[in-house]
């Protein structure tokens, strides 16, 4: 759950002037890796969804349609990488 939080926060909080979802990602795959799993890269999500799950967090604190994507993605991840 940390991977999840630390993606949308740093996404949300926009510290950076750019890249930030870029680090937001790496960290969370930072947090994933340590805890012995595999990393997750996004490349077969629908960048228009991507960006819809991300809307929907922004605006409405709602991470259910990013949680949808991550697990596909991690599921997508285990049975490519393993």
């Amino acid at each position: 759950m940390l991977f999840q939080v630390l993606l949308l926060l740093i996404s949300y909080i926009q510290p950076f002037a750019d890249g930030n979802k870029r680090t937001a990602r790496i960290l969370s795959n930072a947090v994933l890796m340590f805890d012995h799993h595999c990393p997750i890269s996004y490349r077969t999500v629908d960048s228009i969804e991507y960006k819809k799950a991300m809307l929907l967090f922004y605006e409405q604190n709602n991470i259910s349609r990013f949680k949808e994507i991550f697990i596909g993605q991690y599921e997508f991840a285990v049975n490519t990488y393993f």
